[in-house]
């Protein structure tokens, strides 16, 4: 439990903001990926430090938090993620943080835009795995992601996007398959894993920041028309970044 409850005070203080990351010329992002944690924490503000500052619907959700545990040994509220999320009322006005349990999870999940404040949160030495096969044949490009989040102020920390589809051989029609579909404003990720071959990513619209996040794919792997920060700040992680179509985006490559 405590480690659990470090985690939610990190949450609280740094991801749960849910901003936008900018920076002006004053403070502009380093190069030096060993200041960028710096840079970070001096531009995205504890809550306690903004209130009265920040949407007034954020400092409501945010002042008032639960938990709900899936697992999938049945010691959660919830042994699957689709009752999770089915559990969460349409209109939900606080954060509603969803602890996920390791293992993999083989569900097609949608969190509907009538349900903002949604956290997803694993376990960083264990992270829980999300993953379906759907492909564009099937489903439409964007609509074959294994998580399609629709929702503002969406986070998620320490959870690996998988889409399983076989790897596109340029035989067949359709072999696209999203891992995951971000159309919210206002989201975060940090210390995800996305995992995929053909359009892995679809940063469909908002504004988002993923911040030490993998990605992998073959071709086309981030697409969209989001307006996204994407940094890296651990050595390990090699983010790559082709730019498509509109897809709007500041990197930093560590």
């Amino acid at each position: 439990m405590g480690s659990i409850a470090a985690i939610q005070c990190a949450l609280t203080a740094i991801l749960l903001v849910s901003t936008t990351v900018s920076s002006d010329d004053k403070s502009p992002i380093p190069a030096d990926p060993s200041s960028l944690n710096t840079w970070f924490q001096d531009n995205v503000k504890p809550l306690a430090d903004r209130k009265g500052t920040i949407d007034p619907a954020l400092e409501a959700a945010e002042a008032k938090p639960r938990t709900i545990k899936v697992r999938q040994d049945g010691s959660g509220e919830f042994k699957t993620l689709k009752d999770a999320i089915n559990s969460i009322p349409t209109g939900n006005t606080e954060r509603v943080i969803v602890d996920i349990g390791p293992g993999e999870y083989i569900e097609k999940l949608k969190i509907e835009r009538s349900k903002p404040f949604v956290t997803f949160l694993g376990s960083p030495s264990n992270k829980p795995t999300l993953s379906f096969d759907g492909t564009a044949k099937e489903y439409g490009t964007v609509y074959s992601a294994t998580l399609e989040a629709e929702a503002d102020y969406f986070v998620a920390a320490n959870i690996i996007f998988k889409n399983s589809a076989p790897r596109p051989n340029g035989e067949l029609k359709g072999e696209q398959a999203v891992a995951l579909r971000i159309s919210g404003d206002k989201s975060a990720f940090y210390n995800c894993r996305l995992i995929g071959f053909q359009d892995t990513l679809c940063d469909d619209k908002g504004r988002h920041l993923f911040k030490d996040c993998y990605i992998e794919g073959t071709v086309d792997y981030i697409f969209g028309s989001g307006k996204s920060l994407y940094l890296v700040t651990l050595k390990k992680l090699t983010l790559r970044i082709k730019f498509f179509l509109k897809l709007d985006c500041v990197t930093v490559d560590g």
